[in-house]
């Protein structure tokens, strides 16, 4: 199963080796254990507040931040039941 990455540790580690996780927190003004969870890529979601506080702060784009990480036996095969069909609630009002 494929499944989405923090790539939060590669960046940390190109941008500055010696950068820690309590000194990033400390200069994003985040909460050190969400960094922390985002660098071990033990992260359920990702706070959209913390991933731009992040992008600003390494100059990169969310991308670089996670990925995904594609397992061989991954069927990318799109479901021809799940087509799209409009819902009523959806339609615009004149």
């Amino acid at each position: 199963m494929s499944v989405i990455r923090s790539k939060l540790k590669e960046v940390m580690e190109n941008h500055d080796p010696k950068l820690s996780i309590r000194r990033l927190a400390k200069e994003i003004n985040y909460h050190f254990d969400s960094v922390r969870r985002m660098y071990k890529d033990e992260m359920v979601q990702y706070p959209r507040d913390l991933l731009l506080k992040l992008c600003l702060y390494f100059n990169v784009q969310p991308g670089q931040l996670i990925g995904i990480e594609m397992d061989e036996e991954s069927d990318w095969t799109i479901d021809a039941s799940m087509d799209y069909q409009e819902d009523v609630n959806d339609k615009e009002i004149d």
